[in-house]
This record gives C-alpha cells, sequence and structure tokens, in this order.
C-alpha cells in the first residue's frame, strides 16, 4: 500500500512537471531567438551567428544522456554533410548542472575537444530557449530555415528512426528535411516523437 501511495506520488509530481512547462513552438511558427555562451567562450545567437546561412539544425542535446551520446556522431556527420550548403548545426545543453554535474559547461568543454565537435555546442543555463522551443528530450531537433519573416521552424523531432544503432537507420528525417528544403519541396514528414532522455528541468 505504502509502494502504491509513493508510486503515485511520484507520477502527480512528473505530470504537474509536465504541465507547468509551454507547448513551445509548432511547424510554421517563428523561431525563438538566442543568444548563448559556446564552449569556445563566445555567444553564438540566432539570427545573429547564421549571418548568410539558408537556416540551422538546432539539436537540444547533452554530455550524460545514453541516447544523445549514441547520436554524437551522426550529430558530426549532418554537420559536416549540410554546413557547406546552409544549414549548420548548434548543439544546445538544456539541463540543470545541478541534477547532472556530468552536463556542467566545463565538461562540455572536455567533451566538445575529445569528440571534435565541429559545431557550436552551447549552454541554456537559464532553460529559457528549451521551453521557448518546447523542447523534452536529448537529442530533440528543431530545423529552421530563412524566410522573410525570419528563421521558421519546419521540422521537430527525431534526428532518425534508430536511436539504439546507426547501422539500421530506414528513414533520416533531419536530413531528409534539410535535402528537401534544399531543393524547394515539400517535406514528407514535419514532425516526429524525439527519442531520448529527458530534459532535467531546474526544481
Amino acid at each position: 500500500m505504502i509502494l502504491r501511495i509513493v508510486g503515485l506520488a511520484i507520477l502527480l509530481a512528473t505530470s504537474l512537471v509536465a504541465g507547468e512547462l509551454p507547448d513551445g513552438v509548432k511547424v510554421g511558427d517563428l523561431a525563438p531567438t538566442f543568444s548563448l555562451k559556446n564552449v569556445d567562450g563566445r555567444m553564438v545567437s540566432l539570427p545573429g551567428s547564421l549571418g548568410s546561412q539558408q537556416g540551422a539544425i538546432l539539436v537540444f542535446t547533452c554530455n550524460h544522456c545514453p541516447y544523445s551520446v549514441k547520436y554524437e556522431d551522426r550529430i558530426i556527420a549532418l554537420h559536416n554533410e549540410f554546413a557547406p550548403k546552409g544549414y549548420p548545426v548548434i548543439a544546445i545543453n538544456p539541463n540543470d548542472t545541478t541534477a547532472v554535474p556530468e552536463d556542467s559547461f566545463d565538461n562540455m568543454v572536455k567533451r566538445a575537444a575529445e569528440k571534435g565537435f565541429p559545431f557550436p555546442y552551447v549552454m541554456d543555463d537559464t532553460q529559457a530557449i528549451a521551453k521557448a522551443y518546447g523542447a523534452r528530450r536529448t537529442p530533440h531537433v528543431f530545423v529552421v530555415s530563412k524566410q522573410k519573416k525570419g528563421f521558421v521552424i519546419e521540422y521537430i523531432g527525431a534526428i532518425d528512426d534508430q536511436p539504439n544503432d546507426a547501422t539500421k537507420v530506414e528513414q533520416s528525417f533531419v536530413a531528409d528535411a534539410v535535402q528537401a528544403l534544399l531543393q524547394q519541396q515539400t517535406i514528407a514528414t514535419t514532425t516526429t516523437k524525439a527519442i531520448g532522455c529527458t530534459i532535467k528541468w531546474k526544481k
């Protein structure tokens, strides 16, 4: 009986936290702007840092999550393929570093150096940007493209359909979305469910 009560309390607490989070953006919305500190100490901003780029692949990710770690090489590959074509990756760590010290800024610097990240890896220390976008997990991707009215959300969700084994990927959602944008075609799949660790929110 006690275990049931404890379990119910945990469930209610989790639901309450989820209910307090804003819905975030939808496909077609303007992308929330930001200015966040990169691992090199410089500020990275949207739209400022994108210059003449056609868009960006925004990836909410972190150091400690096993799913994020499994996707690191695929995120690097996305940047290497699409940054020269106008869609660079910007990786954003939204986690509460008090709850997860492994995701601290100093550890972000170390991880970026270890993996040789060719893209910015920035800290959303207030978690305001993750909330504005509606990010829920790591990794969680938002593809944006430059339009007359500003940067617009074009795709939201998972990187692909196989979080555990890159060799078994059948649908590359992010790559397909960016390819469609480059070819001025309609994106076949604009929203998928992000699979990964839940973002660790500040209490």
